[in-house]
């Protein structure tokens, strides 16, 4: 009896998992029209929401990579496009859905819960995932040079 349970549990815990996992949609899909989704890509990318912590260089090659496959695609359909030129379009594809889920994640608002110093009242701090990177990286830096500063005092 305890092995069946046991069994079932270890059956039932990865299913379960994979069914509450969030599925998130590339920006760039084939099967949908292209136009379509070319437009709603140009419509976060200047909205500034969807992709608001999304640098001026991924921008343009986000940008870039839609102007190739647009002058690709404008000789005619996917299924008429050569062989070379499918490939061109896939990678096209590739880097555009790479740099927007990236820029996704990283325009993701994260809230937390923290007492200021000389308060015992926590209040709601919110910040982007990119922001809270650039703090941490912020951090680090200023130690750095705080060890360095402090090793040169000290050898002189």
């Amino acid at each position: 009896m305890k092995r069946t349970l046991l069994f079932a549990a270890l059956i039932a815990f990865p299913v379960m998992s994979a069914i509450a996992a969030p599925v998130v949609e590339k920006p760039l899909m084939e099967g949908k029209p292209y136009a379509e989704q070319r437009l709603r890509i140009m419509n976060d990318l200047q909205g500034g929401e969807v992709y608001s912590e999304i640098s001026a260089e991924n921008r343009m090659r986000v940008v870039d990579a839609l102007g190739r496959i647009d002058a690709l695609l404008g000789k005619g359909g996917h299924a008429s496009l050569p062989d070379k030129d499918k490939i061109e379009v896939f990678n096209d594809q590739d880097l555009i859905n790479t740099l927007l889920t990236q820029a996704r994640e990283d325009s993701r608002l994260v809230c937390r819960r923290e007492r200021p110093v000389g308060s015992n009242r926590p209040q709601n701090i919110c910040i982007t995932v990119a922001a809270r990177r650039q703090a941490r990286e912020n951090g680090a830096d200023a130690l750095r040079d705080l060890r360095v500063s402090t090793v040169k005092v000290e050898n002189p």
